[in-house]
């Protein structure tokens, strides 16, 4: 089962695609890759989710991507005596260490660690930024105040420090059990939330092994401000729209989108654009035309993957939301400006010869309208590097390895496969021209180019590309 269009998409899993048969029909309707999020999915419920995914992955024998997104330090609020609290702008209001209920001149900050890294001047933003203060004072035990934004507070709101480098770990107790289960249970992709530094990426790639791909979270203006040191470590990036408009002022969110998307490609790293993507469509059976805009510029500016949330989670269309993502991409990937806007952002190459290779690959199989390009890829770099370039003809990637071809599902037009290594050069070339006409991309008479590395099975050694005509018999 092949999929026509290059952009990917990623479809999260939630009370409203529970079980098997719809997990089955998002799929079907064109999703690529399920995001698991750890947040509110507990350990065996994740179990059910991957081996019903790995069930439906046997039935189309297709490589499918499972994404667990843990849940990162969430810092909320304590209690309130009433509940919650009318703040007004102007007044003055403390957060402190001291754990009884809160009235409207204060509420206890269960976080220590953030009441010492809290500046004068430093905001803080309560529930998704409706409650805006500025610190007046600052110490170790309490910081006093100043309402800019007024609105009402309530117990275990959660809080916003877009000034404040958090000084703690990304990976809370919580998050290193999800990861253990997680891996556990086989995912292919752990995303990293909040990340403000490569260290927080480095320390789940640590715990992970090599054993899954590590996708960084960018979502704080720490990560923003330390982008390509994370780019260079993290395995995938993921623009989290969401937290990232909280944090900073939303004016300033596409601008980043686009620096991010731009970035990867660079990096040759896969990115995915997520969060409200068609946030309508949770209660409605079509989204607005703004929201068809958005996913369609994400779509023109090359980014790997789009991302449904709680549209494909909790809401009440969501096998008609992946069909609208696919509907959108298809549209968009015929439009007759998209490859010029795509070959107007081409990368410059780094100056490796793997690197020149994969662009020598696209511009041979564009010039000689060849049917595929075909990368026979161990760890996944291969594909990966002539993913990079957004070639017109389809990338199939050949991998001895179902966990590199699992991952390589979340890559801008790799269709990837699970092949046993090849016994010398010749058997590469043949069983190229078999696969691609039995999956569809290619008929007899037609060129490939077969890009490899040798000698074979050598990891990251992409040195060799190979011209084959499809057999007429």
């Amino acid at each position: 089962m092949r999929r026509s269009r290059r952009t990917r998409i990623v479809a999260t899993l939630g009370p409203a695609s529970s079980d098997a048969p719809m997990i089955e029909r998002l799929f079907e309707a064109g999703a690529d890759v399920f995001r698991i999020n750890m947040s509110h999915t507990p350990h065996d419920k994740m179990r059910d989710f991957v081996a019903a995914i790995r069930g439906i992955e046997k039935a189309v024998d297709r490589p499918i991507a499972i994404l667990a997104d843990l849940q990162g330090p969430k810092l909320r609020l304590g209690t309130f005596a009433k509940g919650k609290e009318d703040l007004k702008q102007g007044q003055s209001f403390i957060l402190d260490a001291d754990p009884k209920p809160g009235d409207s001149k204060r509420v206890h900050l269960p976080h220590p660690e953030i009441l010492e890294a809290l500046e004068v001047g430093h905001a803080l933003l309560v529930d998704d930024g409706k409650v805006r203060l500025v610190i007046k004072e600052a110490s170790p035990t309490r910081a006093v105040t100043e309402v800019v934004v007024a609105g009402t507070v309530s117990d275990r709101k959660g809080v916003s420090v877009p000034d404040t480098v958090i000084p703690v770990s990304a990976m809370t107790p919580k998050d290193r059990s999800d990861l253990d289960a997680a891996l556990g249970a086989g995912v292919d992709w752990i995303a990293v939330s909040f990340v403000q530094r490569p260290e927080d990426v480095a320390e789940v790639k640590k715990a992970a092994r090599g054993r899954a791909g590590v996708m960084a979270k960018i979502e704080k203006p720490q990560g923003v401000e330390r982008l390509e040191e994370i780019m260079e470590l993290a395995d995938g990036v993921m623009v989290a729209r969401g937290d990232l408009g909280v944090e900073l002022p939303l004016e300033r969110v596409p601008g980043i989108q686009k620096r991010i998307t731009r970035m990867a490609r660079r990096f040759g790293k896969p990115v995915v654009v997520a969060t409200q993507m068609l946030e309508s469509m949770i209660t409605s059976p079509v989204p607005t035309r703004a929201e068809v805009s958005d996913v369609s510029a994400a779509i023109f500016e090359g980014t790997d993957a789009i991302m449904l949330s709680a549209e494909s989670a909790a809401g009440k269309y969501p096998v008609e939301a992946v069909a609208m993502m696919n509907k959108i991409a298809c549209e968009v990937e015929r439009d007759r400006t998209y490859r010029g806007v795509i070959a107007n952002q081409q990368p410059e190459s780094d100056g490796t010869g793997a690197d020149a290779i994969a662009d020598a690959a696209r511009v041979i199989a564009e010039d000689l309208d060849m049917a595929a390009i075909v990368c026979w890829t161990s760890t996944g770099s291969t594909a990966l590097r002539v993913a990079r370039e957004r070639p017109k003809p389809p990338v199939v990637a050949l991998s001895p390895n179902l966990s590199t071809a699992r991952r390589l599902a979340l890559s801008w037009g790799v269709h990837a496969m699970r092949a046993d290594d090849a016994r010398d050069l010749e058997d590469m070339v043949e069983r190229s021209c078999l696969t691609t006409v039995a999956e569809g991309f290619a008929e007899p008479g037609d060129r490939l180019i077969v890009v490899m590395g040798v000698p074979l099975g050598t990891p990251g050694a992409t040195n060799t590309l190979r011209i084959a005509r499809v057999p007429r018999n």
